[in-house]
Protein backbone atom coordinates (compact mmCIF):
# COMPACT_ATOMS: atom_id res chain seq x y z
CA UNK A 1 0.00 0.00 0.00
CA UNK A 2 1.25 3.37 -0.67
CA UNK A 3 0.83 6.89 0.62
CA UNK A 4 -1.73 8.03 -1.78
CA UNK A 5 -3.71 4.83 -0.81
CA UNK A 6 -3.32 5.97 2.81
CA UNK A 7 -4.66 9.78 1.61
CA UNK A 8 -7.74 8.18 0.08
CA UNK A 9 -8.47 6.33 2.98
CA UNK A 10 -8.29 9.89 5.23
CA UNK A 11 -9.73 11.49 2.90
CA UNK A 12 -13.28 9.00 2.25
CA UNK A 13 -12.61 8.78 6.57
CA UNK A 14 -12.86 12.28 7.05
CA UNK A 15 -13.85 14.16 4.33
CA UNK A 16 -16.56 12.04 3.23
CA UNK A 17 -17.49 10.53 7.06
CA UNK A 18 -17.05 6.86 5.58
CA UNK A 19 -16.58 4.68 8.39
CA UNK A 20 -12.66 3.31 8.43
CA UNK A 21 -14.05 -0.31 8.73
CA UNK A 22 -15.63 -0.08 5.28
CA UNK A 23 -12.84 1.62 3.35
CA UNK A 24 -10.44 -1.04 4.76
CA UNK A 25 -13.08 -3.40 3.95
CA UNK A 26 -13.21 -1.86 0.29
CA UNK A 27 -9.26 -1.47 0.21
CA UNK A 28 -9.23 -5.36 0.73
CA UNK A 29 -11.58 -6.32 -1.69
CA UNK A 30 -9.70 -4.44 -4.12
CA UNK A 31 -6.37 -5.93 -3.72
CA UNK A 32 -7.84 -9.36 -3.90
CA UNK A 33 -9.57 -8.61 -7.21
CA UNK A 34 -5.97 -7.15 -8.03
CA UNK A 35 -4.47 -10.56 -6.98
CA UNK A 36 -6.97 -12.88 -8.75
CA UNK A 37 -5.94 -10.78 -11.90
CA UNK A 38 -2.56 -10.72 -11.27
CA UNK A 39 -1.80 -14.69 -10.52
CA UNK A 40 -2.65 -17.37 -12.94
CA UNK A 41 -4.96 -19.80 -11.71
CA UNK A 42 -6.09 -17.93 -8.29
CA UNK A 43 -9.55 -17.82 -9.13
CA UNK A 44 -9.62 -21.41 -8.09
CA UNK A 45 -8.92 -20.67 -4.64
CA UNK A 46 -11.72 -20.85 -2.51
CA UNK A 47 -10.57 -18.64 0.74
CA UNK A 48 -8.62 -15.53 0.29
CA UNK A 49 -7.83 -12.97 2.80
CA UNK A 50 -6.05 -9.78 2.57
CA UNK A 51 -4.60 -8.33 5.35
CA UNK A 52 -3.62 -4.74 5.41
CA UNK A 53 -1.12 -3.53 8.05
CA UNK A 54 -2.13 0.49 8.54
CA UNK A 55 0.84 1.82 10.30
CA UNK A 56 3.71 -0.04 7.98
CA UNK A 57 1.82 0.18 5.06
CA UNK A 58 2.01 -3.78 4.19
CA UNK A 59 -0.51 -6.03 2.31
CA UNK A 60 -0.56 -9.81 2.87
CA UNK A 61 -2.48 -12.35 1.00
CA UNK A 62 -3.24 -15.43 2.57
CA UNK A 63 -5.07 -18.14 1.44
CA UNK A 64 -6.95 -20.89 3.34
CA UNK A 65 -5.91 -24.44 2.98
CA UNK A 66 -7.52 -27.68 3.64
CA UNK A 67 -4.56 -29.91 5.24
CA UNK A 68 -4.49 -33.21 4.04
CA UNK A 69 -2.14 -36.88 4.37
CA UNK A 70 0.77 -36.55 3.05
CA UNK A 71 0.42 -37.80 -0.60
CA UNK A 72 -3.42 -37.51 -0.76
CA UNK A 73 -2.86 -33.76 -1.96
CA UNK A 74 -5.46 -33.38 -5.44
CA UNK A 75 -6.10 -29.99 -5.37
CA UNK A 76 -2.95 -27.83 -5.02
CA UNK A 77 -4.71 -24.67 -4.91
CA UNK A 78 -6.88 -25.60 -2.08
CA UNK A 79 -4.90 -28.52 -0.48
CA UNK A 80 -1.75 -28.71 1.30
CA UNK A 81 0.01 -31.93 3.01
CA UNK A 82 0.50 -31.88 6.64
CA UNK A 83 3.83 -32.00 6.79
CA UNK A 84 3.95 -28.69 5.06
CA UNK A 85 0.86 -27.36 7.12
CA UNK A 86 3.53 -28.11 10.31
CA UNK A 87 5.76 -25.72 9.15
CA UNK A 88 3.45 -22.71 9.74
CA UNK A 89 1.83 -24.44 12.58
CA UNK A 90 3.02 -27.13 14.68
CA UNK A 91 0.17 -28.73 16.32
CA UNK A 92 -2.25 -28.83 13.02
CA UNK A 93 -3.81 -32.05 12.29
CA UNK A 94 -4.96 -33.67 9.22
CA UNK A 95 -8.94 -32.34 7.75
CA UNK A 96 -7.51 -28.74 9.78
CA UNK A 97 -7.16 -25.52 8.45
CA UNK A 98 -4.31 -23.22 7.63
CA UNK A 99 -3.24 -19.77 6.35
CA UNK A 100 -0.59 -20.07 3.58
CA UNK A 101 0.71 -16.67 3.02
CA UNK A 102 0.81 -16.53 -0.93
CA UNK A 103 2.00 -12.58 -1.26
CA UNK A 104 3.75 -12.52 -4.55
CA UNK A 105 7.20 -9.88 -4.31
CA UNK A 106 6.74 -6.47 -5.69
CA UNK A 107 3.13 -6.90 -4.73
CA UNK A 108 1.94 -3.86 -3.29
CA UNK A 109 3.39 -1.73 -6.04
CA UNK A 110 2.28 -3.19 -8.50
CA UNK A 111 -1.23 -4.17 -7.37
CA UNK A 112 -1.64 -0.83 -6.36
CA UNK A 113 -2.59 0.56 -9.74
CA UNK A 114 -4.89 -2.68 -10.62
CA UNK A 115 -6.59 -1.93 -6.65
CA UNK A 116 -7.59 1.78 -7.38
CA UNK A 117 -10.15 1.72 -9.49
CA UNK A 118 -11.76 -1.07 -7.77
CA UNK A 119 -11.62 0.23 -4.88
CA UNK A 120 -12.64 3.94 -5.93
CA UNK A 121 -16.02 1.89 -7.39
CA UNK A 122 -16.80 0.16 -3.59
CA UNK A 123 -16.03 3.17 -1.62
CA UNK A 124 -18.52 5.14 -4.14
CA UNK A 125 -21.12 2.65 -3.32
CA UNK A 126 -20.69 2.88 0.43
CA UNK A 127 -20.94 6.38 0.13
CA UNK A 128 -23.79 6.39 -1.74
CA UNK A 129 -25.26 3.42 1.02
CA UNK A 130 -24.48 6.40 3.46
CA UNK A 131 -26.29 8.83 2.04
CA UNK A 132 -29.66 6.96 1.70
CA UNK A 133 -28.93 5.52 5.55
CA UNK A 134 -28.43 9.14 6.77
CA UNK A 135 -31.32 10.93 4.72
CA UNK A 136 -33.70 8.07 4.28
CA UNK A 137 -35.31 8.95 7.22
CA UNK A 138 -35.12 12.80 6.58
CA UNK A 139 -37.73 13.03 4.10
CA UNK A 140 -40.47 15.77 5.09
CA UNK A 141 -37.53 17.94 6.67
CA UNK A 142 -36.01 21.17 5.83
CA UNK A 143 -32.68 21.41 4.46
CA UNK A 144 -29.98 24.05 3.86
CA UNK A 145 -27.59 24.43 1.34
CA UNK A 146 -25.86 25.89 -1.03
CA UNK A 147 -26.51 26.39 -5.19
CA UNK A 148 -23.44 23.91 -6.81
CA UNK A 149 -24.42 23.63 -9.97
CA UNK A 150 -27.26 23.53 -13.09
CA UNK A 151 -27.65 20.91 -15.23
CA UNK A 152 -30.59 22.05 -18.29
CA UNK A 153 -33.33 23.30 -15.55
CA UNK A 154 -31.97 20.87 -12.59
CA UNK A 155 -30.72 22.72 -9.46
CA UNK A 156 -28.15 20.84 -7.46
CA UNK A 157 -27.83 21.66 -4.18
CA UNK A 158 -24.23 21.42 -1.60
CA UNK A 159 -25.79 19.83 1.37
CA UNK A 160 -22.10 19.29 2.79
CA UNK A 161 -21.04 15.96 2.57
CA UNK A 162 -23.93 15.23 -0.21
CA UNK A 163 -25.97 16.62 -3.12
CA UNK A 164 -30.06 17.14 -3.92
CA UNK A 165 -31.56 17.65 -6.72
CA UNK A 166 -34.37 20.77 -7.43
CA UNK A 167 -35.45 19.01 -10.71
CA UNK A 168 -37.66 22.03 -12.82
CA UNK A 169 -41.29 21.11 -11.93
CA UNK A 170 -39.42 21.43 -7.91
CA UNK A 171 -38.37 24.78 -8.61
CA UNK A 172 -40.46 28.08 -7.99
CA UNK A 173 -41.04 29.42 -11.52
CA UNK A 174 -40.60 33.48 -10.06
CA UNK A 175 -37.27 32.67 -8.30
CA UNK A 176 -33.75 32.87 -9.69
CA UNK A 177 -31.11 30.80 -8.74
CA UNK A 178 -27.13 31.27 -8.92
CA UNK A 179 -24.33 29.30 -8.18
CA UNK A 180 -23.08 30.18 -4.57
CA UNK A 181 -26.28 30.87 -3.09
CA UNK A 182 -27.61 29.24 0.01
CA UNK A 183 -31.45 28.94 0.14
CA UNK A 184 -33.32 26.56 1.77
CA UNK A 185 -35.55 23.50 0.63
CA UNK A 186 -37.78 20.77 1.75
CA UNK A 187 -36.70 17.06 1.17
CA UNK A 188 -39.63 15.27 -0.63
CA UNK A 189 -37.90 11.26 -1.17
CA UNK A 190 -34.80 9.96 -1.07
CA UNK A 191 -35.12 7.65 -3.93
CA UNK A 192 -32.58 4.31 -3.77
CA UNK A 193 -32.69 4.20 -7.16
CA UNK A 194 -30.17 1.64 -9.58
CA UNK A 195 -27.85 4.39 -10.19
CA UNK A 196 -27.21 5.44 -6.25
CA UNK A 197 -29.70 7.06 -3.99
CA UNK A 198 -30.93 10.82 -5.12
CA UNK A 199 -32.01 13.52 -2.74
CA UNK A 200 -34.87 15.28 -4.06
CA UNK A 201 -35.56 18.63 -2.90
CA UNK A 202 -38.54 21.44 -3.41
CA UNK A 203 -39.17 24.60 -2.93
CA UNK A 204 -42.48 24.46 -4.59
CA UNK A 205 -44.32 22.05 -2.42
CA UNK A 206 -47.08 22.57 -0.07
CA UNK A 207 -45.11 21.13 2.83
CA UNK A 208 -42.53 23.09 2.47
CA UNK A 209 -44.84 26.12 3.88
CA UNK A 210 -45.89 23.85 6.77
CA UNK A 211 -42.74 23.07 7.67
CA UNK A 212 -41.58 26.74 7.54
CA UNK A 213 -45.26 27.49 9.99
CA UNK A 214 -44.35 24.75 12.02
CA UNK A 215 -40.94 26.11 12.86
CA UNK A 216 -42.08 29.39 12.88
CA UNK A 217 -45.41 29.36 15.18
CA UNK A 218 -44.60 27.41 18.70
CA UNK A 219 -48.52 26.92 18.76
CA UNK A 220 -48.05 24.63 15.85
CA UNK A 221 -45.76 22.95 17.19
CA UNK A 222 -47.10 22.21 20.65
CA UNK A 223 -50.64 21.15 19.11
CA UNK A 224 -52.88 24.21 20.18
CA UNK A 225 -53.12 25.31 16.70
CA UNK A 226 -53.43 22.73 13.96
CA UNK A 227 -53.00 23.32 10.06
CA UNK A 228 -55.98 22.12 8.41
CA UNK A 229 -54.86 22.18 5.24
CA UNK A 230 -52.72 24.27 2.25
CA UNK A 231 -53.30 25.13 -0.98
CA UNK A 232 -50.38 26.84 -2.90
CA UNK A 233 -49.50 28.27 -6.49
CA UNK A 234 -46.08 28.56 -5.77
CA UNK A 235 -44.09 31.99 -5.98
CA UNK A 236 -48.18 33.37 -6.38
CA UNK A 237 -50.25 32.81 -3.36
CA UNK A 238 -50.60 30.07 -0.47
CA UNK A 239 -53.82 29.97 1.60
CA UNK A 240 -53.24 27.88 4.49
CA UNK A 241 -56.34 26.72 6.92
CA UNK A 242 -55.76 26.47 10.75
CA UNK A 243 -58.14 26.03 13.88
CA UNK A 244 -57.58 25.14 17.78
CA UNK A 245 -59.28 22.99 20.28
CA UNK A 246 -58.47 26.22 22.44
CA UNK A 247 -61.28 28.89 22.75
CA UNK A 248 -59.05 31.37 24.19
CA UNK A 249 -56.16 30.80 21.24
CA UNK A 250 -56.85 32.93 17.97
CA UNK A 251 -55.54 30.63 15.54
CA UNK A 252 -54.88 32.91 12.78
CA UNK A 253 -53.65 35.47 15.27
CA UNK A 254 -50.86 33.27 16.48
CA UNK A 255 -49.71 32.22 12.53
CA UNK A 256 -49.34 36.25 12.25
CA UNK A 257 -47.99 36.77 15.45
CA UNK A 258 -47.13 40.18 17.15
CA UNK A 259 -47.36 42.93 14.26
CA UNK A 260 -47.40 40.22 11.72
CA UNK A 261 -43.42 39.25 12.92
CA UNK A 262 -44.14 35.53 12.48
CA UNK A 263 -45.82 35.38 8.87
CA UNK A 264 -43.09 38.06 7.47
CA UNK A 265 -40.34 35.54 8.17
CA UNK A 266 -42.53 32.83 6.10
CA UNK A 267 -42.86 35.17 3.08
CA UNK A 268 -40.04 36.51 3.81
CA UNK A 269 -38.37 32.86 3.08
CA UNK A 270 -41.56 32.43 0.04
CA UNK A 271 -39.38 35.06 -1.60
CA UNK A 272 -42.46 37.78 -0.88
CA UNK A 273 -45.37 34.95 -1.70
CA UNK A 274 -49.00 36.21 -0.69
CA UNK A 275 -49.84 34.50 2.17
CA UNK A 276 -53.88 34.33 3.01
CA UNK A 277 -53.91 32.57 6.81
CA UNK A 278 -57.59 31.44 7.39
CA UNK A 279 -60.18 30.33 9.88
CA UNK A 280 -61.12 26.60 9.16
CA UNK A 281 -64.78 25.53 9.35
CA UNK A 282 -66.38 22.91 9.47
CA UNK A 283 -69.22 24.25 7.49
CA UNK A 284 -68.14 24.64 3.83
CA UNK A 285 -70.43 27.99 3.50
CA UNK A 286 -68.76 29.51 6.81
CA UNK A 287 -65.47 28.66 5.34
CA UNK A 288 -65.88 29.34 1.98
CA UNK A 289 -66.72 33.34 3.42
CA UNK A 290 -63.34 33.35 5.38
CA UNK A 291 -61.52 32.08 2.56
CA UNK A 292 -62.50 34.93 -0.22
CA UNK A 293 -62.12 37.25 2.00
CA UNK A 294 -61.40 40.46 1.33
CA UNK A 295 -64.45 40.10 -1.34
CA UNK A 296 -68.19 40.13 0.17
CA UNK A 297 -70.54 37.47 -0.71
CA UNK A 298 -74.32 38.10 -1.47
CA UNK A 299 -75.32 34.73 -1.03
CA UNK A 300 -73.47 30.62 -0.72
CA UNK A 301 -75.55 27.81 -1.65
CA UNK A 302 -74.27 24.05 -1.04
CA UNK A 303 -74.99 21.17 -3.70
CA UNK A 304 -73.77 18.57 -1.17
CA UNK A 305 -74.46 15.51 -3.30
CA UNK A 306 -71.99 16.96 -6.03
CA UNK A 307 -69.67 19.08 -3.01
CA UNK A 308 -70.28 22.48 -5.36
CA UNK A 309 -70.53 25.67 -3.34
CA UNK A 310 -72.26 28.26 -5.53
CA UNK A 311 -71.45 31.78 -4.56
CA UNK A 312 -72.90 35.31 -6.38
CA UNK A 313 -71.28 38.53 -5.51
CA UNK A 314 -71.79 42.16 -6.19
CA UNK A 315 -70.09 42.96 -10.16
CA UNK A 316 -68.04 44.99 -8.22
CA UNK A 317 -66.77 42.34 -6.05
CA UNK A 318 -66.15 39.68 -8.56
CA UNK A 319 -62.61 40.41 -9.24
CA UNK A 320 -61.86 40.10 -5.80
CA UNK A 321 -63.47 36.72 -5.19
CA UNK A 322 -62.21 35.35 -8.42
CA UNK A 323 -58.92 36.54 -7.88
CA UNK A 324 -55.77 37.01 -10.54
CA UNK A 325 -56.08 34.59 -13.31
CA UNK A 326 -58.55 32.98 -10.75
CA UNK A 327 -56.43 31.82 -8.09
CA UNK A 328 -58.76 33.38 -5.17
CA UNK A 329 -61.57 30.74 -5.90
CA UNK A 330 -59.19 28.26 -7.38
CA UNK A 331 -57.03 27.88 -4.22
CA UNK A 332 -59.87 28.12 -1.80
CA UNK A 333 -61.70 24.38 -4.38
CA UNK A 334 -58.69 22.81 -3.07
CA UNK A 335 -58.33 23.70 0.50
CA UNK A 336 -62.33 22.92 1.01
CA UNK A 337 -62.00 19.93 -1.93
CA UNK A 338 -65.55 21.31 -3.33
CA UNK A 339 -65.88 23.00 -6.42
CA UNK A 340 -66.01 26.71 -5.17
CA UNK A 341 -68.08 28.55 -8.48
CA UNK A 342 -68.11 32.14 -8.50
CA UNK A 343 -70.82 34.24 -10.31
CA UNK A 344 -72.17 38.08 -10.22
CA UNK A 345 -75.65 38.47 -8.58
CA UNK A 346 -78.12 38.84 -11.36
CA UNK A 347 -80.74 39.71 -9.00
CA UNK A 348 -80.02 43.67 -8.82
CA UNK A 349 -79.73 43.79 -12.46
CA UNK A 350 -83.15 42.31 -12.84
CA UNK A 351 -84.83 44.46 -10.44
CA UNK A 352 -83.36 47.08 -12.04
CA UNK A 353 -84.60 46.62 -15.62
CA UNK A 354 -87.82 45.36 -14.18
CA UNK A 355 -88.24 49.12 -13.20
CA UNK A 356 -87.02 50.35 -16.62
CA UNK A 357 -89.60 48.02 -18.16
CA UNK A 358 -92.49 49.29 -16.06
CA UNK A 359 -91.59 52.61 -16.50
CA UNK A 360 -91.13 52.50 -20.40
CA UNK A 361 -94.43 50.93 -20.66
CA UNK A 362 -95.97 53.10 -19.09
CA UNK A 363 -94.94 55.80 -21.16
CA UNK A 364 -95.60 53.79 -24.12
CA UNK A 365 -99.07 53.42 -22.78
CA UNK A 366 -99.56 57.28 -23.01
CA UNK A 367 -97.61 58.15 -26.73
CA UNK A 368 -99.75 54.86 -28.05
CA UNK A 369 -96.26 53.19 -28.87
CA UNK A 370 -94.61 49.44 -28.70
CA UNK A 371 -92.89 48.02 -25.47
CA UNK A 372 -89.91 47.82 -27.80
CA UNK A 373 -89.96 51.45 -29.33
CA UNK A 374 -91.14 52.49 -25.52
CA UNK A 375 -88.33 51.01 -23.99
CA UNK A 376 -85.68 52.74 -26.37
CA UNK A 377 -87.32 56.17 -25.74
CA UNK A 378 -87.38 55.56 -22.36
CA UNK A 379 -82.97 54.42 -22.23
CA UNK A 380 -82.27 57.84 -24.47
CA UNK A 381 -83.25 59.99 -21.64
CA UNK A 382 -87.54 59.96 -22.04
CA UNK A 383 -88.04 58.61 -18.92
CA UNK A 384 -91.50 60.92 -18.61
CA UNK A 385 -93.28 63.12 -21.12
CA UNK A 386 -91.88 66.24 -20.40
CA UNK A 387 -88.46 64.75 -20.73
CA UNK A 388 -89.61 63.75 -24.23
CA UNK A 389 -90.75 66.84 -25.42
CA UNK A 390 -87.40 68.66 -24.76
CA UNK A 391 -85.78 66.18 -27.55
CA UNK A 392 -85.17 67.42 -30.81
CA UNK A 393 -86.87 65.29 -33.58
CA UNK A 394 -83.95 64.72 -35.40
CA UNK A 395 -83.01 62.79 -31.60
CA UNK A 396 -86.05 60.77 -31.11
CA UNK A 397 -85.53 59.29 -34.99
CA UNK A 398 -81.69 58.67 -34.56
CA UNK A 399 -82.46 57.02 -31.03
CA UNK A 400 -85.58 55.04 -32.34
CA UNK A 401 -84.15 54.49 -35.50
CA UNK A 402 -87.41 55.87 -36.92
CA UNK A 403 -87.95 58.42 -39.62
CA UNK A 404 -88.25 62.29 -38.78
CA UNK A 405 -91.84 62.31 -39.60
CA UNK A 406 -92.39 59.29 -37.06
CA UNK A 407 -90.43 61.12 -34.60
CA UNK A 408 -92.60 64.15 -35.10
CA UNK A 409 -95.92 62.19 -34.50
CA UNK A 410 -94.34 60.81 -31.19
CA UNK A 411 -93.11 63.83 -30.22
CA UNK A 412 -96.80 65.74 -31.29
CA UNK A 413 -98.80 63.55 -28.65
CA UNK A 414 -96.04 63.79 -26.12
CA UNK A 415 -96.87 67.47 -26.15
CA UNK A 416 -100.74 67.28 -26.52
CA UNK A 417 -100.39 64.84 -23.58
CA UNK A 418 -98.01 67.65 -21.43
CA UNK A 419 -100.35 70.36 -22.55
CA UNK A 420 -103.56 67.76 -20.88
CA UNK A 421 -102.02 67.10 -17.93
CA UNK A 422 -101.41 70.82 -16.88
Amino acid sequence: MTNDIVALIDYYEKEKGIDRDKVLAALQYAFLSAYRKMVPGSDKIEELRAAIDTKKGDTTIYATLNVVEDGEQVDQWNEVPVSTARKIQSDIEVEGKVELNVTPKNFGRIAVQTAKQTMMQRLRQAEKEMIYDEFKDRAGDIVSGTVRRFEKSDVWIDLGKFEGKMSSRERVSTEEYNIGDRIRAYVVAVENEQRGPEIILSRSHPNFVRRLFEAEVSEISDRTVELRGIAREAGYRTKVAVSSSDENVDPVGACVGLRGARVKNIVRELNNEKVDIIRWSDDPAEFVHEALKPAVLRSVTLDRENKVVNVTVDEAELSKAIGRRGQNARLTSRLLGWDVQVRKDESQQEQFEARISDASHGIGDQLGIDDETADKLFRAGGATIELVTQMPVEYIAQALEISEEEAQAILSKAEAQQGADA
